[in-house]
C-alpha cells in the first residue's frame, strides 16, 4: 500500500510564501505520477498541479500558473509545492495524490492514493 504525508501548511499574510512537502512511503515515488489538489471550505476538490514520474512533464491550473511551482526529488520520495504571492483565495486544505497511470490527470477520480491534507490559510 502507498501512503502519503503532507506538511508545510500554515497561516501567512497576503503576498507571502509557503513550501509544501509530501513524502511517499510504501513504494518509491519514481513509479508514480504525483499531483496537488486543494479544497476550500464547502467546495469540491480542485486541481492545482501535477508532475510526471521523471519530473520532466508538468501541468498547472490557470489560477496558480506563474505563482506555484511543483517539483520532485525521487531520491527522497518527496514531491514539493512552492507557493509564492499567496492570495486569500488560495486558502484551502491542500492534498497530495499519487497515480500509477502514465498520464497527467487533472481530475480527483483518477487518483487512488491520498494524503490527509495540510491547511493553508492566507489572511488579507
Amino acid at each position: 500500500q502507498v501512503y502519503l504525508t503532507e506538511s508545510g501548511g500554515g497561516l501567512v499574510s497576503s503576498g507571502g510564501s509557503l513550501r509544501l512537502a509530501c513524502v511517499v512511503s510504501g513504494g518509491t515515488s519514481a513509479t508514480h505520477v504525483l499531483a496537488w489538489f486543494r479544497q476550500p471550505p464547502d467546495t469540491d476538490r480542485e486541481f492545482v498541479a501535477v508532475i510526471g514520474r521523471t519530473g520532466r512533464t508538468l501541468d498547472y491550473s490557470g489560477s496558480v500558473q506563474g505563482r506555484f511551482t511543483i517539483s520532485r526529488d525521487n531520491a527522497k520520495n518527496t514531491v514539493y509545492l512552492q507557493m509564492n504571492s499567496l492570495k486569500p483565495e488560495d486558502t484551502a486544505v491542500y492534498y497530495c495524490a499519487a497515480s500509477q497511470s502514465p498520464f497527467l490527470h487533472t481530475t480527483p477520480t483518477e487518483y487512488k492514493n491520498w494524503g490527509q491534507g495540510t491547511q493553508v490559510t492566507v489572511s488579507s
